[in-house]
């Protein structure tokens, strides 16, 4: 169980992040708004409440967390959804 806590969640956390990260792009060369992302991370935080667990117990990133990254890397993926020609 210490080595679940201590090596696996972390690493699946990492997995995850890089998951949501790759989503955002995919979406964005798809022609899906990538800031729709922001809306459903801060819905998903909203429906959390209290009830998390603690986050070196957790398999995923904190809803907050995941709303940060995406912010972070939306001047990124922006221009790809730009680049889509149903725009306009």
């Amino acid at each position: 169980m210490v080595a679940d806590v201590t090596f696996q969640l972390p690493f699946s956390r990492d997995q995850e992040s890089e998951a949501d990260i790759i989503g955002l792009e995919l979406m964005a060369r798809a022609g899906y708004d990538p800031h729709a992302a922001l809306t459903l991370w801060n819905k998903m935080n909203g429906a959390a409440g209290g009830g998390k667990p603690p986050k070196f117990l957790s398999t995923h990133p904190a809803p907050k967390e995941r709303i940060h990254d995406i912010e972070k890397n939306l001047p990124r993926v922006l221009p790809l959804y730009a680049q889509d020609g149903r725009k306009g």
